[in-house]
Order: structure tokens, then C-alpha cells, then sequence
């Protein structure tokens, strides 16, 4: 088992059933390694790196992420509730590539005001996640579910949400710009407005 401490560098490696719940790791950096069933439960990552790493059956949640940067990062079968990643440290222009969540739950997290275009977030639990002023244009929501989760001034241009369900977006609060939606789910963009809906005879 690999032994994880701070102010260390780790490079193409395979990492299985690490436990640092509740420890504080700071200024580390990991470059294309795979986390497999490990967790960071309550974890401290502070001015961590993680660049081009996959995380497949891990389990992060409420793991605190100041000032870490994640870039070409995976979650894959992950648990990552209640982080708020806007305490991570994002370039300004946003990631080329930015990360992604697969058959994941991050409920309860927070993403307000980050600049994460193309972003995937498929086939995930995402109930009362807060993605308000964020530019999440081009991002892929297929399959999610996004129960109670907030959305206003977001950026969606472009989104696909033509398979997400269960989500409620005000289209005068936010950019829908070419958006995808499907129906039925899309008719709840409907009840934010002031309209009256008739049925025919």
C-alpha cells in the first residue's frame, strides 16, 4: 500500500485502499495515478495538485479542497458529497479540460461561481447541488439526477440536459442558449413563468 504524507510528489501510480479520513495532507502533488477504492472522509487537501488522475470507487465526501488544483481529473463510482469546490483553486479562464463525475453522487456540494465549460456529470446523484453563477456552457448532465439543486445566472449554453431529470432552472434567471432539453422534464422550465397552460378538448 502506497503511504500518502505531505509536501511529496507521486507519478503514474496505481493507489488502492488508502484511508486518510480526517487527515490533513497539504502541498502534495499527483500526476496521472488512479485512486481505487480509497477515502478521504473529511479530509484536509490543501494546496494539493492532482493532474490527469482517476478516482473509481473512492469515497471523498466532506473532504475540505482549499487552494487544490484538480485539472483532467475523473470520479468514476465515487462518493464526493458535500465538498464545496469552489474553495479549490480554478483558472479564471476555466480548464480546457475540465473534470468529470461518472456514476457518481455529489449531492450537497457546491460549485458557485466556477468557470467549468465542457464539464461531464453523467449518469450521477446531484440532488441540492448549487451551481449558481457558474459557466457550466457545454457541460453534460445525461443521465443525472438534480433533485433540488440550484441554478441561477448559470451559464448552460449548450448544456445537455436532454437526459437529466428531476431539475428546476428558471430560463429567465439563467442562459439556455441552445441548451438540450427532452421532454417531459422539460416542461418544468415552464413553471417558473407567468403563463396559463390549457389543455385542448
Amino acid at each position: 500500500m502506497t503511504s500518502i504524507i505531505s509536501q511529496s510528489q507521486y507519478t503514474d501510480l496505481q493507489i488502492k485502499d488508502v484511508h486518510l479520513d480526517r487527515a490533513e495532507l497539504v502541498s502534495s502533488e499527483f500526476h496521472d495515478c488512479v485512486f481505487f477504492r480509497s477515502s478521504f472522509v473529511e479530509a484536509s487537501l490543501r494546496s494539493c495538485k492532482f493532474v490527469g488522475c482517476t478516482f473509481k470507487e473512492c469515497d471523498l465526501s466532506l473532504a475540505k479542497v482549499p487552494g487544490s488544483r484538480f485539472t483532467s481529473c475523473r470520479f468514476e463510482g465515487c462518493k464526493a458529497i458535500g465538498i464545496n469546490w469552489s474553495e479549490a483553486d480554478w483558472p479564471k479562464s476555466g480548464l480546457a479540460d475540465p473534470i468529470g463525475f461518472f456514476d457518481s453522487t455529489i449531492s450537497h456540494s457546491t460549485f458557485i461561481g466556477l468557470s467549468l465549460r465542457e464539464i461531464k456529470i453523467c449518469d450521477c446523484v446531484g440532488v441540492d447541488v448549487d451551481f449558481r453563477e457558474a459557466d457550466l456552457s457545454q457541460a453534460d448532465f445525461g443521465g443525472t439526477d438534480l433533485a433540488q439543486s440550484l441554478f441561477g445566472h448559470t451559464d448552460l449554453s449548450g448544456a445537455d440536459l436532454s437526459r437529466a431529470r428531476n431539475y428546476h432552472i428558471d430560463p429567465s434567471q439563467n442562459t439556455l442558449r441552445q441548451a438540450r432539453f427532452s421532454l417531459p422534464e422539460a416542461m418544468s422550465l415552464l413553471h417558473s413563468m407567468d403563463i396559463v397552460l390549457v389543455d385542448e378538448v
